[in-house]
């Protein structure tokens, strides 16, 4: 097989395929383990707060992941970290019992982290004559034509399984590992490392150091929030759009045709995102991007029925402005060295507001006895985070 970033970016098809099924029922399969203990709005709650203690082990593998690429090539952690996803998930189709699904989830988890971190960098690699933004465009293309049929499938399976939202995950499971086999057959080779044995001390202060000489470097404060308010409201989107369809009255299928039409946007502006940002650079892409995702926040707090579907689907057009861009700071900002050495610490930007977000629209929701109030949350983050983009240079 061809070996160039462009023939790389194809493994977005079985990432984008698989994380489509597996976003499209898993608030819905958490939201329904919660109720066998909890009323509806409580359970809705609950799902924030599980969603928060599983976003701070993501964080800590995260943080720990430049010890796992010091000791082990980037090209065997991606094989395993794809094997762990193919198998977790299609075991998590057949688990009844809540902590059978809880322990295979966090193991999943590890996967998940370490191909979020692992991808970009073999990105990065790949960007020689190309560069990042167009390859990054590129990969997002394909990992949205895979999520585009997705969500569709997985709400299919779900109502010819009896509703049961844990179906779908078996057919992720498969999905992902594909994306493994195509890996290998890829044939991405790097020279082997000696393993030596994690001292944890000394890693915490290696990570202190590298956190301390990031955020000192200019730019790269400003990058780390940007990229932390484009997770935010990611994982809000992710955590509370099913349950709040089903809340709403819709069908399980009405439910896959919104997260599908919702993928389209993505298709059709990353087919010429790259060359925008090559002209007009990053700054305008994400505050079109954050202030309409924040607009569409607040309507969405109040409206009910087919518009609130429509406000969902339009909102997707605001994520796919940020979607090729959000990291783009961090990228233009560091050398090739720089950018293995401080990942770790910037991929931290990923796992934190799926923490805090999370447990501010759990409050919402006790607050105001209601689903659809987390959408304040991602209103202010919409705009605190356009703020954070044009101020100041660091």
């Amino acid at each position: 097989m061809k070996k160039n970033g462009y023939a790389f970016t194809n493994i977005g098809l079985f990432t984008g395929f698989g994380s489509g099924v597996v976003n499209a029922v898993y608030s819905l399969v958490v939201f329904d383990i919660f109720r066998m203990f909890f009323k509806a709005e409580t359970a809705s709650a609950a799902v924030g707060a599980y969603a928060a203690v599983y976003a701070i082990f993501a964080g800590l593998v995260g943080i720990f992941s430049a010890e796992f690429l010091h000791r082990f090539t980037k090209s065997s952690l991606l094989y395993v970290s794809m094997m762990i996803l193919g198998l977790c998930y299609a075991m998590m189709s057949f688990s009844v019992k809540p902590g059978t699904f809880i322990t295979l989830d966090y193991v999943a988890n590890f996967g998940l982290t370490m191909a979020g971190v692992l991808i970009p960098l073999f990105l990065s690699d790949f960007s020689k004559g190309i560069g990042i933004a167009n390859l990054n465009a590129r990969y997002h293309l394909w990992l949205n034509v895979g999520s585009l049929l997705a969500p569709m499938c997985a709400m299919i399976i779900v109502s010819n399984f009896g509703g049961n939202y844990r179906a779908p995950l078996l057919i992720a499971g498969i999905v992902y590992f594909s994306g493994m086999l195509f890996f290998k057959r890829f044939g991405v080779v790097k020279q082997e490392k000696d393993l030596k044995r994690i001292n944890f001390r000394r890693t915490l202060r290696a990570l202190r150091i590298n956190a301390r000489q990031f955020f000192s470097k200019q730019g790269m404060l400003r990058a780390y929030v940007v990229n932390f308010g484009f997770y935010a409201l990611r994982a809000m989107r992710l955590l509370y759009v099913p349950i709040v369809v089903i809340e709403n009255g819709f069908s399980n299928d009405t439910l896959g045709l919104v997260l599908s039409i919702g993928i389209l946007p993505y298709i059709i502006i990353d087919l010429f995102i790259g060359g925008w940002i090559k002209k007009h650079g990053i700054k305008p892409l994400l505050t079109l991007g954050f202030l309409s995702f924040a607009a569409f926040s607040f309507l969405a707090t109040f409206l009910t029925g087919y518009v609130l579907l429509a406000i969902f689907i339009l909102w997707q057009i605001s994520g796919a402005f940020m979607e090729a861009s959000h990291d783009l700071l961090f990228f233009d900002g560091m050398t090739k060295k720089e950018q293995s050495r401080f990942y770790g610490v910037f991929r931290t930007s990923v796992y934190f507001p799926s923490v805090i977000a999370p447990i501010f629209g759990s409050a919402c929701i006790a607050l105001f006895d209601s689903t659809a109030a987390v959408w304040l949350i991602t209103a202010v983050a919409g705009v605190l985070s356009t703020i954070v983009l044009w101020s100041g240079r660091r």
